[in-house]
């Protein structure tokens, strides 16, 4: 399980390509390095990965093709960034919300609004995952828990205070870009069960 909240930012040295799979070697921050062992999850961008090889700070991820197929993280470079949260420990904060690290699609951002103090992020995501969204609510975008602002259908805002701009990718993206999408993992089952109930009526 993860929190949403982002622990620091990886530089991706090298990536392995074979067929239908990538392993990713990433330079870890120091602070994330302490009591990282082999199998240990890390959420990348939100998408959470086992820890395949350490050498350092050099530590190795393999990606298969469905995680290269429905997250952003086949589309990235060496020299690249990503988002980063290890796992939570039993008696962790939860300081943003339960997160799977299971990228349910990505989004993109369409508008991004910056005036001295605010900056407003407009994403739509694809058909059928409107209805998990409202205002208030809890969405996860690249790993960083955030609340939902105003929700018309498929499109959604977020605002974002300096902190989160600072700390993740958020803080220099642009239209065009695609994020991974985590929805409220509790939203959903409450949308999904309820549908079933009414259907189950008719």
């Amino acid at each position: 399980m993860f929190t949403g909240i982002v622990q620091g930012q990886g530089t991706l040295l090298n990536i392995i390509k074979k067929a239908d799979f990538q392993t990713h070697v990433l330079a870890m921050p120091d602070e994330l390095l302490p009591g990282l062992e082999l199998g240990a999850s890390v959420a990348h961008n939100g998408c959470c990965l086992t820890v395949t090889a350490i050498e350092e700070d050099k530590v190795s991820f393999d990606l298969m093709q469905e995680t290269l197929r429905v997250t952003n993280l086949g589309g990235l470079n060496a020299g690249d960034k990503v988002n980063l949260e290890r796992a939570a420990r039993f008696g962790d904060d939860i300081g943003g919300h339960a997160m799977s690290g299971h990228i349910i699609a990505m989004s993109e951002l369409l508008e991004r609004t910056e005036t001295e103090t605010n900056t407003t992020l407009r994403f739509a995501v694809p058909g059928g995952l409107g209805k998990y969204l409202f205002t208030k609510g809890y969405i996860g975008i690249d790993g960083i828990s955030l609340t939902l602002g105003d929700v018309t259908g498929s499109h959604f805002l977020v605002h974002l205070i300096p902190e989160t701009l600072a700390r993740t990718n958020l803080g220099r993206v642009q239209p065009g870009y695609r994020a991974n999408i985590e929805i409220d993992p509790q939203t959903q089952a409450i949308v999904d069960t309820v549908e079933r109930v009414l259907s189950s009526r008719e």
